[in-house]
Parts: structure tokens; sequence; C-alpha cells
């Protein structure tokens, strides 16, 4: 198949992009190469994906709608997946307005290219932040979800209806899927797992707000790669509806757009999260506690009762295992970083 993935020197956006490759699929990539953090190690992404030969790099920003446009019509893509993001939730504080343009000008820009080129299924990566504080937990992707806490998850939102009104007008098959603290090897460096090894293998203090008492819902980021996808071979339409009784469906009634967590429905505390890292490296860490940051909240925690239900899948990869395998990529990769 012909895949049309944004951001594939970030993250995420690269390991679903090595996995695709890997099963003899083409896949068109784009990126912005930001300095948002370390170029280097965005250029060193795309170098191991530019080893495979169906892999097509090309760079430029998401504001950019005529390029993307020509990107996403010369793909021909059966699917595109839009990964590309301004991230972060603290970074939303201090430049609100490079989430506007590209988590919202940006994105509006590859819907409106899926609805030209007419594309089987569109696939809109966004974010457990759009929870807020929510008090009921787990977060069922019904809930109501119009509290963000910062302009970030507001800018995944606002993506959110945009593809929705889209999937409703043009009948574009759309699913919007919503991530928990995605983690693993080639993460990003201001995610707290990258923070943390780096800190302690340089014997520095590590930062852990909220005085600890938060807890996240781990995603590690092979288990991230399976369920989206197997999300993308489920455009979403009253074909695939899930029984009431095995979930709660977010497919909309105005149109082919669905919303699914994906995660793993075990979220651990931070201070179990610093714990695990202390086991793997044989050290403690030298710890600096420090109150809430603005915007943060105190816990994601995903039901992964519809992703279950769609693809008879659930994240779970151990938090040793995962933390593990970060570390053994981080200590290989400090030379480029």
């Amino acid at each position: 198949m012909r895949y049309f993935i944004t951001g594939t020197a970030g993250f995420i956006g690269y390991h679903l992009a090595r996995r695709l490759l890997e099963q003899g699929h083409h896949v068109v990539g784009f990126d912005g190469m930001t300095p948002y953090y370390n170029v280097r190690l965005k250029e060193a992404r795309h170098a191991e994906l530019a080893r495979f030969p169906g892999f097509e790099a090309h760079i430029g920003r998401l504001e950019d709608g005529e390029r993307v446009m020509r990107l996403a019509e010369a793909a021909r893509p059966e699917v595109i997946f839009h990964l590309a993001a301004q991230a972060g939730v603290r970074y939303s504080l201090e430049n609100p307005k490079a989430y506007l343009d590209s988590n919202l000008v940006g994105s509006w820009n590859v819907i409106e290219a899926a609805r030209q080129i007419g594309v089987k299924h569109l696939m809109l990566a966004s974010t457990s932040s759009i929870y807020g504080a929510s008090p009921t937990v787990p977060f069922l992707e019904s809930d109501r979800a119009d509290e963000p806490l910062t302009f970030y998850a507001a800018s995944k939102k606002g993506m959110e209806a945009m593809g929705h009104s889209y999937a409703h007008l043009h009948r574009i098959p759309t699913t919007a899927f919503r991530f928990f603290t995605v983690y693993g090897p080639w993460g990003r460096p201001d995610m707290a797992l990258f923070k943390f090894v780096e800190a302690m293998l340089d014997d520095r203090e590590i930062e852990i707000y909220g005085e600890g008492r938060m807890s996240r819902d781990f995603t590690y980021i092979d288990d991230l790669i399976k369920a989206v996808i197997a999300l993308s071979a489920l455009p979403p339409d009253e074909s695939n509806r899930v029984d009431p009784a095995r979930a709660e469906d977010t497919l909309s009634h105005q149109g082919p757009f669905r919303v699914v967590n994906i995660g793993g429905g075990r979220p651990v505390g931070l201070l179990d999260f610093v714990e695990t890292i202390e086991q793997i490296l044989g050290q403690p860490a030298r710890r600096k506690m420090l109150p809430m940051q603005k915007g943060d909240v105190p816990r994601t925690f995903a039901s992964p009762a519809l992703l279950q239900a769609l693809t008879g899948y659930t994240p779970d990869t151990p938090l040793i295992e995962g933390v593990g395998a970060f570390v053994a990529w981080y200590r290989q990769a400090r030379s480029y970083l």
C-alpha cells in the first residue's frame, strides 16, 4: 500500500514509517525539521528510514498548504497518517502561536488535502491531554472533554472537531486516536523518561513535579504502532460499529468519524516510574521535588475497551521492559545526541 505520513522525523512518525516499510509498503514522509528539540535526532531518524527503498522524504511546513497538497497528490496514498504537530504541554504556555499555526492551520491543510485526493482513511493523531483534569476514570472516548487545561490540548480538540466536520460534509473516513504518554527508543528529549535517564547518567538532579503524586498511563511505542496500524485497516462505518455490550463506540451518527484511545489502562505513579529507572540503571536518582506546573494534569488513565473491541488488542508491554529498551537505545545513541 501507499501511505502519506506527516511527522516522519518525529518519535512516533519514525516508528510508524519504519514498521510499514518493514512490511514492504511505500511511505512518503513529510516533516518540518523544526528546532523545538535537537534536529540531529530528527535527521538520524530520517537517515534510518532512508535505508528502505520504499521511503521518500520531503521537508516542509504544514502551514504551507500548497506544498502539502502537491505532495499528497503526487503520493497517491490510500491512507494518510497525520502525526506532525507542535508537541509539548509546557511549551504551549510559552509559544501558543506555534500550536495555532501547526496544529490548527497545518492540520486543516492535511484534512483538506485528504478531501481533495479522496483517501480511504484519514488517521489523526490526538492526545490524552484533551481530557484535562477529569475526575472520572478511566477516561472514556465519550467523556465530555470541553475543559482543556493548555492550548496544546485545545488545539488538538480543535483538530478533532475539524476532522469530524469534514467526515460529515465530505464523507472522509476519519479516525482520531488519542495517545497516552508514549515512550521508548528514539523518544523525544523533552519527555520525562529521556530527561530523567540523561540527568541520572550525568549525576544531576531530576525534577519531579507535583511532589511525585501524579500518575500516567504509559504506552510503549511498539504497542502504540501495532494499535495504530490495526485501526488504519478499519475505516469508520456502520459495518464495524461496536456492540454496546463490549464497549461504548464513538462512531458518529453524522459521518464516518471515530475517536479511539490508545492506552493500556494501567496508570503508574510518577515515583514508581522513577524507581523503575533506578532499578534499570542500577543507581539512585537525586530527586528535586517541585510543585505541579501550570497546565499539568494529576493523572491520565485510558479505557482501552473500544480499542480492544475494534482490534482485539490492548497495549501490554511491562514498564520495566519498555524502560529497559529505551535505556539500551539511549546508551548507544548518546554519541549523536
